[in-house]
């Protein structure tokens, strides 16, 4: 039977928390607005748990494409760094979705990785993080800010022209993004940088190949601006292209 939407794998977030079971019952989590944005964009968002290796090859076989989601920091091990400054890391999800990275880059599946998921991609490709934020226009600790504070807060972003997440953007030159991590990309490794904000934080990286992949550091799934829409737009248009389907 045809299809008429791609099908995206989308990643979650393993917590412990309180349940009739117990204080910490693990649980799988996500913010429901990743699979919503990819929906509104026309795909079929697929959310999949942690497995064992056995299953990626048929996950990745299964999927039209990628959406790396936020959460805890990555494992300073993972880009052979001492901790200093990680909260609530995981080795064992780093593993998982570095590998995932890699399968959907050997596939050339189309990805999208927002915040952590940018953070992974990034290491994947030989770079590594800053534990720490640098001292720039809206980039602070999140520590005491109210929700409300934090989402609706904004700063500055420039983006290289003719880059992947340009075209997204609907060809701006600027945009303005949350701030919602607690570490950043100190070095992209094989990535191209294509946006930063004041100060030259790293906010947007893409692979130097065709492989259809941008990596934000903001969460473009909790802005109300409509043209952050474009970058879901452009995961489900490139799934589609890769796919062979009809829009």
């Amino acid at each position: 039977m045809d299809r008429d939407r791609p099908r995206i794998l989308v990643t979650c977030w393993r917590r412990p928390l309180p349940t009739y079971l117990g204080e910490r019952t693990i649980l799988d989590t996500l913010d429901p607005a990743y699979a919503a944005r990819v929906f509104e964009a026309g795909g079929l968002p697929l959310v999949v748990s942690r497995l064992s290796a056995d299953a990626l090859d048929e996950l990745v076989a299964l999927a039209d494409g990628l959406l790396l989601t936020g959460g805890g920091d990555v494992d300073p091990a993972s880009y052979g760094a001492d901790r200093e400054n990680a909260e609530e890391s995981d080795a064992d999800a780093d593993g998982w979705e570095l590998a995932l990275i890699t399968a959907a880059r050997e596939r050339a599946l189309p990805t999208l990785a927002i915040c952590r998921g940018a953070q992974l991609l990034a290491v994947t490709h030989g770079g590594r993080l800053a534990q720490r934020l640098s001292a720039g226009d809206g980039h602070r600790e999140l520590d005491g800010l109210a929700p409300e504070a934090i989402l609706a807060a904004r700063h500055g972003v420039e983006l290289v022209p003719g880059s992947r997440v340009q075209r997204a953007l609907g060809g701006r030159g600027q945009v303005a993004v949350n701030t919602i991590h607690h570490h950043e990309i100190a070095d992209s490794g094989e990535l191209e940088v294509t946006a930063t904000a004041p100060g030259g934080v790293i906010e947007a990286v893409e692979p130097r190949t065709d492989w259809a992949c941008v990596g934000v550091q903001w969460h473009p799934e909790k802005m109300h601006e409509p043209e952050q829409a474009g970058l879901f737009a452009q995961l489900v248009d490139a799934c589609r292209d890769r796919a062979g389907m009809v829009a």
